[in-house]
């Protein structure tokens, strides 16, 4: 074999074995706890409100048909893409515990193009890491909390304190 067919043969196997190695690919570098977040933000992105409530974890007293009530009426869902998850941080990591770091992108909320940017909790359970159900109700905007507070007595509307003389 001559010299060029023997470069041409070194070459070809390098660059194969640099292809089926993974080198660029964005997937092989993601962890488990990016990736069931990411999951779970497309479930939500598409709607599939039911299968969404099935990977949240801490449910509480929520059942699924309020839960699929309140995501529907809600108007803010995770934007699409290299948009969705932004600098993932893994903060702390334990058996079945972990909170994670990370920028979301949503849509649809009152100024467009937004984002919130946070911890998160996640929990290992059932073979795979899970959103909590209340970080995933914040975020849409759906938490149940009555804006504005609670009403004052006309008695006690003024912030000052009045001291006898």
């Amino acid at each position: 074999m001559d010299i060029r067919r023997w470069f041409i043969v070194v070459c070809s196997l390098v660059v194969l074995l640099v292809a089926t190695s993974g080198f660029g690919v964005a997937s092989a570098t993601e962890s488990p706890l990016e990736k069931a977040m990411s999951d779970t933000l497309d479930t939500w992105r598409d709607g599939r409100y039911e299968q969404l409530f099935e990977q949240l974890a801490h449910r509480g007293k929520t059942s699924r048909e309020a839960f699929v009530k309140k995501m529907q009426e809600s108007t803010i869902r995770p934007a699409c893409c290299w948009q969705k998850i932004e600098n993932f941080r893994v903060l702390s990591e334990k058996r079945t515990e972990a909170t994670v770091y990370a920028k979301i992108g949503l849509e649809g909320a009152a100024n467009s193009g937004s984002s919130t940017t946070r911890e998160f909790r996640m929990t290992h359970e059932g073979g795979g890491w899970k959103m909590q159900l209340a970080d995933v109700t914040s975020i849409a905007g759906t938490t149940g909390k009555k804006k504005g507070g609670a009403k004052r007595n006309s008695k006690d509307s003024s912030p000052y304190l009045t001291v006898p003389n």
